[in-house]
C-alpha cells in the first residue's frame, strides 16, 4: 500500500524518525548513529552551536547538505527567551524550522503551557515552522494548532526518562483532535516504545537519549529506524480487534479430509 511522506513546513521527508545530537560519548559515534538511523532531520540545541571562528562546533559533524537541521530552544524557561533563541538560530543560518521548548519545571522538564502558546503565536506569525514540545493534553494540542504550530509534539514520558508511552489514550485523543502531524517527543527508551507510538498512528518520533544513552548507540539507532518503519506499517495494515476470549485460528466447521 502506498504511503505518503511526512510533511513539515511544506517539505517532504520519507523518514519519520527525528534524532538529536546530545549525550553521545563522541561526535564520531553521533555521526555513525545518524547514518544508521536513516533520519533526515537532526535537532540541535542552539546553545551548542559555536559561532564561526570560535572553535569546534557540533555542526562540524553533521552533513548539512544531507540533513535538515532542526534547532531547538532547549534550556529556555520563558517565552521571550525561547523567541530570542529562535531568532538567533535563524540569523545563524539554521533555517526557519524550530523545535520550540519552553520549560516550566527544572526537575521534570515539563513544558510551560502558557509560555509555549505565547511563543508559538509569535514565531508562527514571524514565518517560523514551529514544532512545539508539549504535554500529552489534547486541549493544549488543539490550542497549539490554532496558534499556528506546524505539528504538535506531545511527550511520551519525561525527557530522558526512557519510560516509553505512559498514556497512549491521551495520544490517541490528540490524534483525533488535531489535523497537523503528531510527533511523539521524549520518553522513548527502546525500539518497542517507538513502535508503539507509530502503531497508535503518530506521524513520527523524535528521540535523543534513547539512542545516545544506549550501550551501543549505533546499533540502537538501527533498531529505532526499523521500529518506526514497522510501527508505521502495522498502523496502516490495521491490527485485529482485541478480544477477551480465544478465537480459533483454524475453522472447526466445514469438511475435513
Amino acid at each position: 500500500m502506498y504511503d505518503t511522506n511526512l510533511v513539515l513546513g511544506g517539505k517532504e521527508f520519507s523518514s519519520r524518525l527525528i534524532v538529536g545530537t546530545g549525550k553521545y560519548a563522541t561526535n564520531e559515534i553521533m555521526r555513525q548513529a545518524h547514518e544508521e538511523s536513516g533520519a533526515q532531520i537532526v535537532t540541535v540545541a542552539v546553545r551548542r552551536v559555536s559561532l564561526p571562528g570560535s572553535g569546534e562546533s557540533i555542526l562540524d559533524f553533521i552533513d548539512t547538505a544531507r540533513y535538515t537541521l532542526l534547532p531547538n530552544t532547549a534550556g529556555c524557561y520563558t517565552a521571550d527567551e525561547a523567541i530570542r533563541t529562535a531568532y538567533l538560530a535563524r540569523e545563524a543560518g539554521l533555517g526557519d524550522m524550530v523545535k520550540l521548548e519552553v520549560i516550566g519545571d527544572a526537575r521534570t522538564l515539563f513544558p510551560d503551557v502558557l509560555g509555549l502558546l505565547e511563543a508559538t503565536r509569535t514565531l508562527a506569525r514571524e514565518g517560523f515552522v514551529v514544532m512545539p514540545y508539549t504535554n500529552d493534553d489534547p486541549v493544549t494540542a488543539k490550542r497549539l494548532e490554532d496558534a499556528g504550530a506546524a505539528c504538535v509534539m506531545p511527550l511520551g514520558a519525561p525527557i530522558g526518562s526512557g519510560l516509553g508511552i505512559r498514556n497512549p489514550y491521551n495520544i490517541r485523543i490528540i490524534l483525533e483532535t488535531v489535523k497537523v502531524p503528531v510527533i511523539v517527543d521524549a520518553g522513548v527508551g527502546t525500539a518497542s516504545d517507538a513502535a508503539v507510538a507509530m502503531e497508535l498512528g503518530c506521524d513520527g518520533v523524535l528521540m535523543n537519549t534513547g539512542i545516545a544513552g544506549a550501550k551501543d548507540p549505533v546499533r540502537m539507532a538501527e533498531a529505532m529506524r526499523e521500529a518506526v518503519s514497522a510501527g508505521r506499517k502495522a498502523f496502516r495494515a490495521g491490527r485485529i480487534p482485541r478480544k477477551l476470549y480465544a478465537s480459533a485460528s483454524s475453522p472447526v466447521d466445514g469438511t475435513f479430509f
